[in-house]
């Protein structure tokens, strides 16, 4: 601040005031000042500041500084009693320009506290105080003249010859790899680098992390040292040639000027990827980023390196399944530049990029877009937020769109795009009910599905079966006085995991092993209810003893690389049979399966949330995609014991899209989302009283503010509070309180009427035994 305009200044105004974001129950940013020791803090930078006793780092959202008489003059304290700020820990913005508007806005819109919603947009590291800016790691390797040059070297110079030896099969090398090589080296490697022998360069983070990955050869390092170099070790992926309605689709969003959302619905198989490489390469081309949003972990590996392979650039990415170290590395990277695209779950939505200039999101129906803990927000909403903020194009993928998304195009707030068929002559697979009334069952796999899978097998190809379900069994039950095996923290029955003779809830993680006596009537004989894929792939080992099956799910992918190293044999044709729950439903392609069983939907059609259908729907459709993406034809067999029931008949021979209009039409006559809008009300408590009571209490303020101040006449409703569908879980009672209107602002202002009071006496006296959470356009009603 310059003197001239320090001079006249009161103490209010010659004090900088920095309003901080900080992780804690705060609405709003933290009033501290800046004292006359410390740089200025930028908008956007991370400080470091105390908060009752604690040292917390937050990020400077706003400076007030004496310029900015209308706020000094409306200050009610004394700036001599804010705390200051210890430390400036960032010389620039790190949240800069639109990624800022954005989590200020997502605050407000989830009535998140500001400072959690900013700690998401964080690395670990960054959130606890380390530099932003990572430094490269020094690398070694042999010069181009070595050969001439090591004349110089004393034959008795072992170690110096050994290094030799060691770059010239693997360079550059770190020091971490030299380290685990040779005992002492640092003297010889600096003899052999004066001698001009060995040449030392900088790698950046995402490069050495891959040599620490890849050691054995450079040839398998997946980026280079420089974002601007070809990505070598990738062999280019012959550009497939577009077929009219992919052209279409890529030329419609390049052509985009500023901001416009795309609904991309291509059935299974359409080659939706293909049409995201071309929009990408012409996006890059322009000097752009990109930033891709996918559903699972376990699609990254193989998603990254078909990019990689296409594009010839190194892809950064990031989820939760990374190193914080490697998370940091990603973000570093695209937030600088090095790196032009990103490639990542929900929690890369927030990174801050140098010039975005395209957003995509893969299967934009997923329920894993949805964080369902702490800050409760939709990537799939953010993002497109994000795109209108920045005014570039985003597109949402899916074979089978969520209603939301379908209504918005019905609207016009989306502009559809369609790809109806597969690519390469592939043809979809033919769908078939297979009724199973009256037959017994015991392994979950009717004697019809063995025969066609049999048959499928003798031609030399694969079967998949789909269980959405994993253990052994669902019930571990007492043969003699019919005791259940029950979690005695949750309302839910454990599963018996027969391979660890286990009996687990997976609803809470709590283990046990499986009783070898009833607790009940200490009788000996068990029986086991309902299948898992655990129960179904035993089963499947007898009947096809000659067949190599591969049973995917989390029990077996549980170690990190897992899942890749699975599904990479599948899609190689090296197993058989694949059994899997829904991580195997979507996004892989595995060109030799041609069978598709459907174990268990019926669930689907009979559940007490009103979204059950639209989820069941999806999940047939997306798993029966599976079948026959090559030049083989696929079938698909669905077993049930409702195969006369309206919607699912609808769905297997009409297709989703008529499936979806019938859905949207019962939603609009029961005023349901999307034509209505809905808040949740979470609370959960040891004693289920304190609970209720909380939720009788911002059911009484609603009321209140309702009558005297919104004075709506649209439709507002107030439902509960009611158990939840699952009562107890962890130990605690959980209650629900369900918030609905007919427009979201109205609903908006319904909640912000209220929010303040909940922070105050009475009501932090009745939640201080309670856990409750708000959740804004809920997904799910667990």
């Amino acid at each position: 601040m310059s003197q001239d305009l320090l001079s006249g200044v009161t103490e209010v105004d010659v004090c900088s005031i920095c309003q901080v974001a900080v992780p804690g129950p705060f609405l709003q940013p933290l009033d501290y000042k800046v004292p006359p020791n410390l740089p200025l803090p930028v908008v956007g930078g991370r400080v470091r500041v105390s908060l009752r006793n604690r040292k917390l780092v937050g990020v400077v959202v706003k400076i007030i500084t004496s310029d900015d008489a209308a706020h000094s003059n409306a200050l009610n304290y004394e700036v001599s009693k804010l705390k200051p700020i210890e430390a400036t820990l960032d010389p620039f913005p790190i949240l800069t320009g639109h990624v800022l508007s954005l989590l200020q806005w997502a605050a407000a819109y989830y009535h998140e506290p500001i400072g959690n919603v900013l700690q998401t947009a964080l690395p670990k590291r960054l959130r606890q105080g380390e530099a932003a800016e990572l430094a490269g790691v020094s690398a070694w390797s042999l010069s181009k003249d070595w050969k001439n040059l090591s004349h110089q070297l004393s034959p008795r110079a072992k170690v110096q010859w050994q290094l030799i030896d060691s770059l010239k099969q693997n360079a550059p090398q770190t020091a971490a790899q030299l380290k685990q090589q040779f005992r002492n080296w640092r003297t010889p490697l600096k003899r052999l680098q004066s001698l001009g022998i060995v040449t030392e360069t900088t790698l950046n983070c995402a490069t050495s992390f891959h040599l620490k990955k890849y050691p054995e050869t450079l040839s398998k390092i997946p980026s280079p040292d420089l974002a601007s170099q070809k990505n070598t070790h990738c062999k280019p992926l012959a550009k497939p040639i577009l077929n009219t309605e992919q052209q279409t689709a890529v030329d419609t969003v390049l052509t985009t000027q500023g901001f416009t959302a795309y609904l991309l619905k291509g059935v299974t198989g359409s080659g939706k990827t293909e049409v995201y490489l071309g929009i990408i390469e012409q996006v890059l081309a322009r000097g752009q980023q990109a930033l891709v949003l996918v559903p699972e972990i376990g699609l990254t590996p193989q998603t990254v390196a078909r990019f990689e392979a296409f594009l010839q650039q190194p892809v950064a990415v990031m989820h939760s399944g990374l190193s914080d170290r490697e998370r940091h590395c990603a973000w570093h990277q695209v937030r600088t530049g090095q790196v032009q695209v990103l490639l990542g779950t929900r929690s890369a939505l927030f990174t801050p990029f140098k010039n975005l200039g395209v957003c995509i999101l893969d299967e934009e129906h997923d329920l894993s877009f949805k964080q369902q803990e702490g800050f409760r927000y939709s990537a799939r909403d953010c993002l497109v937020r994000r795109a209108q903020m920045a005014q570039i194009p985003v597109v949402l993928g899916s074979a089978t769109p969520s209603f939301e998304s379908l209504h918005n195009v019905h609207t016009g707030r989306y502009q559809l795009l369609t790809l109806s068929q597969r690519a390469a002559q592939a043809q979809m697979p033919e769908m078939k009910l297979l009724d199973i009334r009256g037959e017994r069952i015991h392994d979950g796999v009717s004697n019809a599905l063995k025969q066609a899978i049999r048959h499928h097998l003798q031609a030399g190809n694969q079967a998949l079966l789909f269980l959405n379900r994993r253990g052994y069994a669902p019930v571990l039950m007492c043969d003699d006085c019919g005791w259940q095996a029950a979690c005695p923290h949750c309302q839910h029955f454990m599963t018996f995991h027969q391979s660890v003779n286990e009996c687990r809830c997976h609803h809470c993680g709590h283990q046990v092993a499986a009783p070898t006596q009833c607790p009940s009537c200490s009788g000996t004989a068990f029986v086991h209810l309902g299948q898992g894929t655990e129960r179904i792939a035993q089963a499947l080992q007898a009947d096809f003893p000659e067949a190599k099956i591969l049973r995917i799910d989390r029990d077996t992918t549980r170690h990190k690389g897992q899942m890749a190293v699975m599904t990479e044999q599948a899609a190689k044709g090296e197993a058989d049979i694949l059994i899997g729950t829904q991580m195997l439903a979507k996004g892989h392609h595995f060109p030799k399966v041609t069978l598709v069983g459907v174990l268990d939907i019926d669930q689907g059609l009979f559940s007490s949330d009103f979204r059950a259908p639209e989820r069941m729907g999806q999940l047939l459709v997306q798993v029966a995609g599976r079948a026959g993406r090559a030049d083989l034809p696929g079938e698909v067999w669905i077993q049930s014991r409702q195969p006369t029931h309206p919607l699912l008949r609808q769905l297997v021979f009409q297709g989703y899209d008529a499936f979806a209009e019938t859905g949207l039409q019962q939603r609009k006559a029961a005023d349901l989302p999307p034509y209505a809008f809905q808040m949740l009300v979470r609370a959960e408590a040891v004693q289920a009283q304190a609970a209720i009571n909380f939720l009788n209490f911002v059911k009484q303020q609603l009321y209140l503010v309702k009558i005297a101040e919104l004075n709506a006449h649209e439709y507002m409703e107030i439902l509960g509070p009611v158990t939840a569908p699952m009562m107890r879980r962890q130990g605690r009672y959980r209650y629900q309180l369900l918030l609905q209107a007919s427009h979201r602002r109205l609903l908006q202002a319904w909640w912000g009427a209220i929010e303040p009071l909940l922070y105050q006496k009475p009501a932090t006296t009745l939640s201080r035994k309670v856990r409750w959470s708000l959740d804004v356009d809920p997904l799910e009603m667990f």
